[in-house]
């Protein structure tokens, strides 16, 4: 069923557990990732970096949680040749806070679209188009000027000085939620326009393919 964007709430990830190394990462359907003692719940953000370049930076859900293992929630590394078994080991860390970026005046999104090689072979008179990757996300929140003692503005303050990497979780009207591993850069020179409220604007970079799921 369609949806419009009314309703839509924003957060940042404004805290982080500390980072734990990974002892085993397999191949499957959901990889399956052993943490000794790791102290994770199921339901949990985390992020991960992984010696498998389609995986690093990524941000997934936790289920099936035992003592020292877990499962990143629609992380698929069946394919021994995107994820070479043994080879994905890293880290991961939980999301410990996420804080809500309140009055979202606005939303604009660009990039995530396909990336393409055209060529043509000399004894040919027509070109291909093969895919290589998708190209770098961008999201920009016009956010009101006016709400700076404002809890996530704040945080969105201190993220941009220090320019660490974050995740931003959008909840839509339809249950889904998406996870966005990013950095934040906001710029705190409003906008001043007749007939409009005063609004500052945030940009999100995205540093990694986003992870959606439907609840």
């Amino acid at each position: 069923m369609a949806q419009v964007p009314t309703g839509t709430t924003f957060f940042v990830a404004s805290a982080y557990a500390g980072a734990q190394a990974t002892t085993v990462v397999t191949n499957a359907t959901e990889a399956v990732v052993t943490v000794t003692a790791h102290g994770y719940a199921n339901l949990d953000i985390v992020e991960v970096t992984s010696g498998w370049g389609r995986l690093n930076k990524r941000v997934f859900r936790v289920k099936s949680v035992t003592a020292n293992t877990f499962v990143l929630e629609g992380a698929d590394t069946s394919s021994t040749s995107f994820y070479p078994t043994g080879s994905g080991l890293g880290t991961v860390r939980k999301v410990s806070t996420f804080t809500q970026i309140t009055q979202v005046l606005g939303i604009n999104s660009s990039g995530g679209d396909p990336k393409t090689v055209t060529y043509r072979y000399l004894e040919s008179d027509v070109e291909f188009s093969i895919n290589d990757g998708f190209a770098a996300t961008t999201t920009s929140l016009e956010l009101d000027a006016d709400g700076i003692s404002l809890a996530g503005y704040v945080a969105l303050k201190a993220l941009t000085d220090v320019q660490t990497d974050t995740c931003l979780r959008t909840n839509m009207k339809s249950g889904a939620v998406m996870y966005s591993p990013c950095t934040v850069a906001l710029n705190e020179t409003p906008n001043f326009q007749d007939g409009q409220v005063n609004r500052v604007v945030v940009a999100v970079n995205g540093i990694g393919r986003p992870v959606r799921y439907a609840s």
